[in-house]
């Protein structure tokens, strides 16, 4: 099973950390993702720039608006995301729990939507 794993970044804590420590953290996180994919586990993923770079886009009015930032006011914001392969919800849980990004916000875990995928053969070629 695929698990979409969603980290979320607490942009206070990271920046009370100093420039060797966000490496580390960085170093550790990465270390931790060459671990999954030697089990087997890791399927994907990609890290974002920052929020302060985010575009939010909404039909409103009747037409798209487009706006500056993320969407929601918080100071946890999505650093990145994983794609995880994983037997059971329970074990994606165990994989996410030894990260070392939960030090620093929180993963959020959703089983992917296989059926919907396959439901609609098309989204594979693209």
């Amino acid at each position: 099973m695929k698990f979409i794993c969603l980290g979320y970044l607490d942009t206070g804590m990271w920046s009370k950390l100093g420039e060797a420590e966000q490496k580390a953290m960085v170093d550790s996180c990465l270390a931790y993702d060459i671990e999954l994919r030697k089990g087997g586990h890791f399927a994907g993923g990609q890290a974002l720039q920052g929020a302060e770079t985010a575009t939010s886009v909404r039909w409103k009015n009747g037409k798209p608006s487009v706006s500056d930032g993320p969407f929601a006011e918080t100071k946890e914001m999505l650093g990145g995301i994983l794609i995880l392969e994983a037997a059971s919800k329970e074990e994606a849980i165990r994989l996410m729990t030894r990260h070392p990004g939960i030090r620093m916000g929180c993963f959020e875990i959703r089983p992917a939507d296989e059926a919907f995928m396959a439901e609609h053969p098309v989204l594979k070629t693209l």
